[in-house]
């Protein structure tokens, strides 16, 4: 055949094909002859298909008129029949013409989800204690589909370590009771603790003396530097706009809000929200 991925099989290569490579890649196995027209029809559709997801199938051909012992092997009995193998096992299968929408649903079921290689790295990076890293991957993941629980845990755990505690919070919240497994349990306890690791004496004294004294700017970046240190950069950076708004240009503002805005992870929508509002601020 022409396409690599492509491959009429026999009893040569049967097992090289559809047991090794099943290991690999999912294998759509199509049951043919010469003499059947709906066959004829299909297998276009089916060349078609392997083509465009050639990085994750292969299409075994067998001709049942030529290789009648797999043929019986399969038990198939009527033409055409299609089968799905994914490691050495029979994952579906389905019999006659479908079109092919109906045939891309079928491989949807079970080839990895472009979230999936982005959950496998920000696992990676977790497990590195690249929580930023982490987040922005976990980020991706649940951007491409928020149904997914993975993603989610992820993200939520990812947020309680790179100290955006109060989105960490918000994603928490949005896990079903159906999830609400080990996982859910440690990353829950994570932010609690988190939460009261960011609530210092030494910070609640700052706060208090700002209260008392709310046009002493320089408190107020002293405050911000602090809830920054404590990963509440949301609370830090409108803390520096306030003191941006009363005098753009006073002592460090500028550069305290860029810094924490940098700090954020890629990806982060308060990053976004920050920098326009600190473009609008200058300019």
């Amino acid at each position: 055949m022409s396409e690599s991925n492509i491959v009429n099989v026999d009893l040569q290569n049967f097992q090289q094909v559809l047991l090794e490579g099943s290991k690999e890649k999912l294998i759509i196995i199509d049951f043919w002859a010469d003499w059947c027209e709906p066959c004829k029809q299909l297998m276009p559709v089916l060349e078609k298909l392997a083509s465009q997801y050639s990085e994750q199938v292969i299409l075994a051909k067998i001709n049942c008129d030529e290789q009648q012992e797999l043929a019986m092997q399969f038990g198939i009995r009527s033409l055409p029949t299609v089968a799905f193998f994914k490691d050495g096992q029979p994952v579906d299968s389905f019999g006659g013409v479908k079109t092919e929408g109906e045939i891309r649903e079928i491989l949807d079921k079970h080839l990895p989800s472009p979230s999936d290689d982005l959950i496998q790295q920000a696992q990676t990076a977790m497990g590195e204690g690249d929580a930023n890293t982490a987040y922005t991957l976990a980020k991706q993941a649940y951007d491409i589909d928020s149904s997914n629980m993975q993603a989610l845990k992820l993200l939520a755990e990812a947020a309680v370590d790179a100290g955006r505690l109060d989105q960490a919070k918000e994603l928490v919240s949005k896990i079903p009771m159906v999830e609400q497994d080990g996982d859910y349990q440690r990353i829950k306890g994570k932010l609690e603790l988190a939460e009261d690791a960011a609530d210092s004496p030494e910070l609640r004294a700052l706060q208090e003396q700002v209260e008392k004294q709310p046009d002493d700017l320089s408190l107020k970046l002293q405050l911000a530097l602090k809830l920054h240190e404590a990963h509440r950069d949301e609370e830090a950076l409108e803390l520096v706009f306030t003191v941006l708004a009363k005098d753009v240009n006073f002592a460090d503002a500028k550069k305290y809000a860029l810094d924490i805005i940098n700090s954020l992870p890629d990806g982060d929508p308060l990053a976004a929200t920050y920098r326009r509002k600190l473009y609008s601020t200058m300019y």
